[in-house]
């Protein structure tokens, strides 16, 4: 295997887009690290010496009078276009010198180039030269980029272009220019938009995600390189203007600082990070809401779910089947109805049924149908919906599956705190963690997804209280669903302890029937301890109704199933109801 490439004195990188702004920030701390040696590119002329009037003039508005008192000595009329023109000349002059002035100082070296990393034959002649000089080039950080930013339908492929180009073109010409197998550091400057999209920003989009798949694909055939593609966030400098900060604050996307994001480049060049190809650095865009009308509309989804593309369902066996679990169905449909309406949230589901669960054996649809429907739309608020899940078969007869009415709100309600918490410990049942399931026909079938209940606080004829804690697991074991806003694990995870109550007066076990309402507030952590309230209300032969409460140590409200029906089978017809269901 050959041996993983660090930086060196030796190593020359060439970086587009590097003497100016954050790239040049990036660089200028790498070299900090590791002196070595820079080749940094842009488009911008450097002026070997400034006109005597702009020398020794650092404030704007000063310089700019001088630049007109110029221009009318010269016999030009001064505009403000051809005024911020010589401005910008000479501004961006003094930023690539003080760039290069910062590396050296490290004791690296850096020369610049005034080239445009979209001209193939420019790029190739001047870094032929200059690599004569400093030797080959073993490393790329491609910083280059544009901004065009406007809704698609008002874009000009002259936008696009100039955006897509820099990203796209430059990172080709670049590769064109260097032989692959010599490159031991590849660092692309992708963005959070690429990854999550962004209104007004879809060529930029684009191109960031060509980059990032890019890397994916550059580390396929050259796995001895150190490739990653970062995803960054909005900098506090640069492009990110006050009015930019401002809507990304009314979002609640941070921005990065200067000496924190420039440090993370640095961590990402480690060795120890040899393997990781994509990294998001920022947080994620969360679009504002979109527009809603009056019009109530119907949408069907399909999809095809099988066992292969969800592993977690082989911790939901019941009776040797394969069964997707309820609290699946319901975050299916959660999440759809979120996607139809970004900006709104899940809040409340009410009247969930399990019609016809869906077991994975011979009786399994080839494709299974979400219908939403729309019921009502509330001041820009609020949006409720009807949904079903059902399938066809091949002899066209319908089987509907799950059904729920679903709430999404533009603001989630402040989480309320439940009053009845007692969490003293009783030692009446003494089991712990593992001991609750798969430990005996009495015990809890679900696997290592669905777990664990860590410990049963207190029991009652009226009430069970539990100590809760769900490891997460890879999204590979999600399958087609993933944790959200909602956690369908732990939802499931959190409706267990009825099971040990009833088993521990009854010696019954029970499936889920229906809930009359399901509300979140906040998400129920992961990797730490939270807490089910479980409430008893009715019981008869057959079923059984509880109230959930899931909450912290304080009886702060993570989220609440109020009026579940549970329908009561004696052990030993567990597998045939199983089986038929």
């Amino acid at each position: 295997m050959a041996q993983i490439a660090q930086l060196s004195p030796s190593s020359v990188f060439v970086v587009s887009g590097g003497a100016k702004g954050i790239t040049a920030q990036c660089t200028i701390k790498l070299a900090q690290q590791q002196p070595c040696k820079f080749i940094l590119l842009g488009r911008s002329e450097v002026l070997e010496t400034e006109p005597d009037f702009a020398q020794n003039c650092f404030e704007e508005s000063v310089l700019k009078k001088r630049i007109m008192e110029n221009l009318l000595s010269q016999g030009e009329k001064p505009t403000p276009m051809s005024v911020q023109k010589v401005y910008n000349q000479i501004t961006s002059s003094r930023e690539i010198k003080k760039t290069l002035s910062s590396i050296q100082q490290t004791g690296a070296q850096a020369e610049y180039i005034s080239v445009d990393v979209t001209d193939i034959a420019a790029l190739q002649e001047k870094l032929a030269t200059t690599v004569k000089r400093l030797g080959a080039i073993t490393g790329i950080i491609h910083g280059a980029g544009n901004l065009a930013d406007k809704l698609i339908e008002k874009k000009t492929e002259q936008d696009f272009e100039k955006v897509y180009n820099a990203k796209v073109k430059g990172l080709e010409n670049l590769l064109s220019c260097i032989p692959p197998n010599q490159i031991q550091h590849l660092i692309l400057f992708s963005s959070v938009t690429g990854f999550y999209g962004n209104i007004g920003q879809a060529d930029y989009a684009i191109a960031n995600e060509i980059l990032n798949k890019s890397a994916h694909l550059i580390k396929q055939y050259y796995p001895q390189s150190h490739v990653v593609a970062i995803n960054w966030g909005g900098w506090d400098s640069g492009m990110v203007t006050s009015e930019l900060k401002k809507a990304f604050a009314e979002r609640g996307i941070d921005i990065i600082p200067v000496e924190v994001g420039t440090q993370m480049l640095v961590n990402e060049l480690h060795p120890a990070h040899h393997a990781t190809t994509q990294v998001v650095i920022g947080n994620p865009i969360v679009p504002p809401p979109t527009p809603i009308d009056s019009e109530l509309k119907i949408y069907q989804i399909r999809r095809r779910i099988t066992l292969e593309d969800n592993p977690f369902l082989l911790n939901h066996v019941i009776a040797g089947y394969p069964v997707l679990p309820a609290t699946c169905a319901m975050s299916w449909m959660m999440n759809a109805c979120e996607e139809m309406y970004p900006g709104y949230q899940f809040f409340s589901c009410r009247d969930f049924k399990v019609l016809k669960g869906i077991t994975f054996n011979y009786t399994l649809a080839n494709e299974h149908i979400l219908e939403l429907k729309e019921l009502s739309k509330i001041d820009s608020q609020e949006i409720e919906f009807k949904t079903t899940i059902l399938s066809k078969t091949p002899e066209g007869k319908t089987h509907y599956h799950f059904s729920a009415f679903i709430k999404l709100l533009r603001k989630i309600p402040a989480p309320p705190i439940y009053d009845a918490v007692d969490l003293t410990e009783d030692k009446i049942i003494t089991n712990t963690g593992k001991s609750f399931y798969q430990n005996g026909e009495s015990t809890l079938f679900h696997g290592p997804a669905f777990q664990q209940i860590t410990k049963v606080l207190n029991i009652s004829s009226e009430k069970i209280t539990a100590e809760c804690l769900w490891t997460a697991i890879k999204d590979q074991q999600q399958g087609q669903f993933p944790v959200h806003w909602v956690n369908p694990y732990t939802t499931d995870l959190s409706t267990q302890p009825l099971w040990i109550w009833l088993n521990h007066f009854h010696q019954e076990v029970c499936l889920p029937g229906q809930l009359n309402k399901y509300e979140q507030f906040a998400p129920i952590p992961c990797n730490e301890p939270f807490y089910v309230s479980c409430e008893i209300k009715a019981k008869t032969d057959t079923s059984l109704t509880a109230d959930f409460i899931i909450h912290n140590l304080q009886g702060q409200v993570y989220s609440r199933i109020l009026g579940a029906k549970a329908v009561i089978w004696p052990m030993q017809s567990l597998k045939r109801v199983a089986v038929n269901a």
